[in-house]
């Protein structure tokens, strides 16, 4: 559906130049909810403008439904724009138009009926739940209902893919999360394929199939978001997954830990768990099985996708050979363990 290849985007400014993409190869199926995650100044942004071409790449192609974009004319690249629909972070309403006029703007801009817009426009209002407040302006809204709105006029022209940037980063948690329901819905009902950026984790767990890592322009990693969040591969997703889950050590222990092995010391490991071997007691297994001493330390439990994943760092102690046989027990099962360290 969507495929980008090679993409690069460099800026010159005062003689300098500032490499924004670097080589992103990405792949989005149809009909998938794809996310894109990254902190402040990592590329999101100038990455989702490049598939419709706000932004040109410098270098690389981009498909969309085997056609590539770059080659096409400015009239043929205006009729393929309206087959992407999109949403912003601030809403971009005209504040001097009725929820009811900012939807129709689109049409009307393309010369469609009054009839086939009031047919258009009812539709889309009831869509996205705003059928009570089509004569309100965009100040009588709340940021949750401005986005509806936002969302039905992305809509207005039956686009095959949606483009959402940060589309609930201005919103309130009972927004946020009412607004994610609704592209879930949109998704599920009209087939349409989402695309969307996001420097907030919690959008990626509650919304998206995959999801892919940028960090400083590179795409360091692409997968489901199960993946992602139970078995990252990459340091920075690691970190930022840590971040999002608040799973992060408390640094009074970051500081006792060492690195290297020691005698005097035990370590302390990270088991992560996912669907079924969450309800499995394997720690008790481990107590039993191994005759070794079990301390946790810290536990977190996610649903991510109806799945269960679950995170336990936990200190063992005990005879050294047991504690290696336990762990390399828990490492010929599903559930992970992670060594962070001795303390």
């Amino acid at each position: 559906m969507i495929e980008l290849k090679e993409i690069c985007k460099i800026y010159t400014l005062k003689n300098r130049t500032y490499h924004a993409l670097r080589e992103i190869n990405l792949t989005i199926q149809r009909g998938e909810i794809f996310g894109i995650f990254g902190e402040s100044g990592a590329g999101k942004s100038t990455l989702l403008r490049t598939v419709n071409l706000l932004e040109r790449p410098t270098s690389g192609q981009i498909f969309i439904d085997q056609t590539d974009l770059t080659t096409l004319s400015p009239v043929q690249l205006k009729k393929a724009r309206q087959q992407m629909g999109m949403i912003f972070q601030h809403f971009n309403l005209l504040e001097s138009r009725t929820a009811y006029e900012n939807i129709a703007l689109p049409l009307e801009l393309l010369g469609t009926s009054k009839e086939q817009i009031q047919q258009k426009v009812s539709t889309l209002l009831d869509l996205v739940q705003l059928g009570t407040y089509s004569h309100h302006y965009p100040s009588q809204l709340s940021g949750g209902q401005k986005q509806r709105v936002a969302i039905a006029r992305a809509l207005t022209t039956r686009p095959h893919i949606l483009l959402c940037d940060e589309p609930t980063s201005a919103l309130d948690p009972k927004s946020t999360l009412s607004v994610l329901t609704l592209l879930k819905e949109i998704n599920q009902k009209l087939g349409v394929t989402i695309l969307l950026i996001t420097h907030e984790m919690d959008v990626i767990k509650h919304i998206c199939h995959r999801a892919a890592v940028l960090d400083q322009g590179r795409l360091v990693e692409c997968g489901s978001v199960i993946e992602l969040f139970a078995r990252p591969k990459s340091e920075i997703t690691r970190q930022l997954v840590q971040k999002a889950l608040h799973i992060e050590l408390p640094n009074v222990i970051k500081q006792r830990l060492q690195v290297e092995p020691d005698p005097a010391k035990s370590p302390l490991v990270r088991f992560t768990f996912v669907g079924d071997d969450s309800s499995q007691p394997f720690i008790t297994t481990l107590v039993q099985k191994f005759n070794i001493t079990i301390n946790i330390i810290q536990a977190n439990i996610e649903n991510i996708q109806d799945a269960t994943v679950g995170f336990t760092v936990c200190q063992l102690s005990g005879n050294h050979d047991a504690i290696n046989q336990a762990l390399a027990h828990i490492n010929s099962t599903s559930v992970s363990a992670e060594v962070l360290g001795y303390a």
